[in-house]
């Protein structure tokens, strides 16, 4: 007689997966960053720069140094440490040859990287510089300090050309015009961003962000900024005097930097809550996020998305670089590599490439030979069972459909009991998983009922946690329950006009048109 094959269906895990789990292509653009390498330095890392040039050294701002980092080796290429106090702000120039830092000593100075030599120091400032750029035409130095002032240099002379002193608090934010020389934005702790102009020395625009501003920045087309403080962004339109465009609030703690990326077509922001969140700047949603094991102070992004570097409080820089696609690589490979660019090979033969085999997960395997007791075990592994629980739910359903778990239970050993018990005792608040653990907790009563006090202690401990927390679900069931009835009673009582009477209103109730133009989106 011949065996006859049956195809194997593989255990349906994506029902219980979390919805947040499903990949979007900002997903996998930001996943290929790849893992982080970690560099220590002494002190808080105040501020992160990359040269706008190749190879895309950065600078990190730290105590009193500012360190140029080769971003391909992760080494310090530059050291300049010509400071008594600690630096600030250290950023570079659109051709990459100059640096330009502020200092506690008040001072401004402007380096040439690759002698390390200071070749200008820019005096006048009556407390400490925390923020310094290069104007747009690049031969100006812009500096905002904690005397309350913003002040504009002219790198030729050493000259101080402009001086703005409208803030009542420290400034330490600011941004200079992508597309003029002459226009500054300005951001201190008395909640104020300001924007000047140093052709005719006058501040022709005042917004209120409502916290201490930590970091401002133009978008390209030079009509709206941006500003953070607080835990909230807000997006400004100066051609229609400064109007609210957008409030994005993601972060629950002090958001630190603002950058963008993508072509500009993505805002990054890095909070003190150790995420740097990325978002759509058509849409103003967040499409991805990046954790960090401190608070987050400092950050920058390469050309082309290819390095990410943050700085965090604890002194630590944690480099990121993009993977390459092998593809890459391997187009390289083979004897046609030398042939000139103009000839294409004629393909003769067909190559049948040899097809690999999928291998399956473990308790996939246990479950077609019908070995219950090892599939399930494989599923209780902690890293499993803590990682993916969804994988753990998954085969405990296929196996209450297959009328197989109590086979399963039985055959477990005493740890594994103790695993079992721990995973429905974390995941029985769960939603996703409340059902398939209640009836997979019946069939472990079932099974162990007169066993329960050979348990051991531990076990045993677990048991009776797991029959407490099941108490207190039915009663937060039971509360919710009863809202659920009183919320109904009184929506029901709140129905005293008709339907037409409802209709009318809803039509006297369009938005008036100060109101359409001054929508807000509120993310």
């Amino acid at each position: 007689m011949a065996h006859i094959s049956y195809p194997f269906k593989k255990t349906n895990k994506a029902v219980y997966q979390k919805p947040a789990s499903v990949l979007t292509e900002d997903t996998l653009y930001w996943k290929k960053l790849g893992l982080p390498v970690l560099v220590k330095e002494f002190g808080a890392i105040d501020y992160l720069d990359f040269s706008p040039v190749e190879p895309y050294y950065f600078a990190a701002t730290c105590s009193v140094r500012v360190q140029v980092y080769d971003p391909i080796s992760k080494v310090v290429a530059k050291n300049i440490s010509k400071f008594v106090e600690a630096a600030y702000g250290g950023c570079f120039r659109n051709d990459g040859r100059l640096l330009v830092a502020g200092s506690e000593e008040s001072v401004v100075k402007l380096f040439d990287v690759q002698s390390k030599n200071v070749l200008r120091v820019f005096t006048g400032h009556t407390g400490p510089v925390h923020r310094t750029f290069f104007t747009k035409d690049q031969v100006k130095v812009l500096s905002f300090s904690d005397d309350k002032s913003v002040c504009l240099w002219d790198i030729a002379t050493e000259e101080k050309i402009a001086s703005f002193c409208e803030h009542t608090d420290y400034v330490r934010a600011g941004a200079p015009s992508p597309i003029l020389p002459d226009i500054i934005l300005s951001g201190g702790y008395d909640h104020a961003v300001k924007l000047y102009d140093c052709r005719s020395n006058e501040t022709v625009l005042t917004v209120d962000h409502g916290s201490p501003v930590e970091s401002t920045l133009f978008l390209p087309s030079g009509g709206i900024f941006i500003s953070a403080g607080g835990t909230e962004i807000k997006v400004w339109d100066i051609f229609n005097g400064g109007k609210l465009l957008a409030n994005i609030s993601q972060h629950h703690k002090t958001v630190t930097t603002l950058r963008l990326a993508s072509n500009n077509s993505r805002l990054m922001s890095a909070s003190l809550d150790r995420h740097v969140k990325i978002y759509d700047l058509a849409t103003f949603k967040v499409v991805h996020n990046i954790d960090f094991p401190n608070a987050v102070l400092s950050m920058a992004i390469s050309e082309c998305d290819d390095v990410l570097a943050v700085g965090m409080i604890d002194g630590v820089i944690s480099i990121r670089k993009r993977e390459q696609p092998a593809s890459l690589f391997e187009e390289k490979r083979g004897l046609f590599k030398f042939a000139p660019d103009h000839i294409t090979a004629e393909t003769v033969d067909e190559v049948v490439s040899k097809q690999k085999i999928e291998k399956g997960p473990d308790y996939d395997k246990f479950l077609r030979k019908m070995e219950f007791s090892k599939a399930l075990s494989a599923v209780l592994k902690t890293y499993v069972a803590t990682k993916f629980p969804e994988k753990t739910i998954a085969l405990m359903q296929e196996m209450l459909r297959r009328k197989v778990l109590h086979s399963a239970i039985k055959g477990i050993k005493e740890n594994e009991v103790g695993a079992l018990l721990k995973f429905f005792k974390k995941n029985l608040g769960e939603t996703r998983f409340t059902r398939t653990i209640i009836d997979a907790t019946n069939v472990f009563i079932d099974v162990f009922e007169n066993e329960i006090k050979l348990f051991s202690e531990q076990n045993l401990c677990l048991y009776k946690s797991l029959l407490e927390e099941i108490k207190e679900e039915i009663e937060v069931c039971k509360r919710v329950s009863e809202l659920e009835g009183a919320i109904g009673l009184i929506l029901s009582g709140a129905q005293v006009g008709t339907s037409q009477d409802i209709i009318e209103l809803n039509d006297n109730m369009a938005p008036s048109a100060k109101a359409r133009k001054d929508i807000v989106i509120d993310v």
